[in-house]
């Protein structure tokens, strides 16, 4: 088998052993959340009775085991299950979990992706400048500017970057409360989401910046570097077409990390913000102990971390194919 497959697929292996411990310990986890679900949302005054045939609508009668089994075939087939907000009156009107987290699904993913067009390119750019004049007032700002970001926790900078752009506070410029409108245009989206994009991107940039700097600064020192030098290429060729490429495998694993977190780290931005996410979405779920829609969040969170994360092994190989033969 080409070495290469058999890296991925070993790494696709360990993904799908690692979504199942995720599995098994968030089961583990919500079976301990504190109270009752199905007394809490009937109420006190609830007949015994009454509760009893809630619980047994909505499947708490049944073992913890049988139930973490149940979800997880159903979850296998792609059924999230039903959330249980609305079964309250034993209605029977529980809305599935897919239909919940699909369109907070779309909204993630596009604050996710407005963040990494913005981030990516700009932490390259400012990485590779900060290795070609590398010990000057550039590079010494830059890396000042990064630890400060790296350094405030993400609701604060949030808060910051609505304080002096938000509407009704200085300069007036965003909205404070990122409501987006189901049709709305991809202008009006940008638009609506720009504060929690901004404070993603002030917090991941940092750690892309980083990283391509070290990366290319430990290249310098490389004998073909030295010999680019010695035939008279200037040093921002040298960089950018001898460094550069060879520098893509840490490069890229640090760049899966933090898309990675654009995912399953925006669980603050969206709550500082109000934005309708997948984060949002899932603290809701928590405050309301609805179990389906914490697994099915959750679980969605671990897929897009590991197949980033699967993504940046493929790319690390790839541009360097000495990883297929580790010493």
């Amino acid at each position: 088998m080409n070495p290469l497959i058999r890296t991925i697929l070993q790494r696709l292996g360990f993904g799908l052993i690692t979504l199942f411990v995720v599995s098994v310990v968030l089961s583990l986890l919500v079976g301990v959340l504190p109270g009752d679900f199905a007394t809490r949302t009937l109420g006190q005054a609830a007949t015994p009775d009454t509760v009893a045939a809630f619980r047994r609508e909505i499947g708490l009668d049944r073992p913890p085991v049988e139930r973490y089994l149940h979800w997880l075939g159903d979850m296998v087939r792609g059924d999230f299950g039903s959330s249980y907000s609305g079964a309250g009156s034993l209605s029977g009107n529980r809305r599935a979990v897919a239909d919940l987290i699909a369109p907070r699904l779309v909204n993630t993913l596009f604050l996710a992706g407005l963040a990494a067009l913005i981030a990516v390119p700009l932490a390259l750019t400012l990485g590779l400048l900060a290795a070609l004049y590398r010990n000057g007032v550039y590079d010494r700002l830059v890396n000042l500017v990064t630890l400060t970001s790296i350094s405030a926790p993400e609701f604060f900078v949030g808060y910051v970057l609505a304080l002096f752009l938000a509407n009704d506070v200085y300069f007036q410029i965003f909205p404070a409360i990122s409501t987006v409108e189901p049709g709305a245009s991809i202008f009006d989206r940008a638009y609506a989401c720009a504060l929690p994009a901004l404070t993603l991107v002030l917090v991941i940039v940092a750690h892309m910046m980083r990283m391509t700097r070290a990366s290319v600064i430990n290249l310098l020192a490389s004998p073909y570097i030295e010999m680019a030098r010695l035939k008279g290429s200037e040093p921002r060729r040298v960089i950018v077409h001898h460094a550069l490429p060879n520098a893509w495998a840490p490069i890229s694993n640090v760049i899966a990390l933090n898309l990675a977190y654009l995912i399953v780290g925006v669980v603050v931005v969206e709550k500082v913000f109000a934005y309708p996410g997948i984060g949002q979405l899932m603290v809701d779920a928590v405050r309301n102990q609805d179990v389906p829609v914490i697994q099915g969040c959750a679980m969605i969170f671990a897929g897009v971390y590991v197949l980033l994360n699967l993504s940046a092994d493929i790319i690390a190989i790839a541009t360097n194919p000495r990883l297929l033969h580790p010493r």
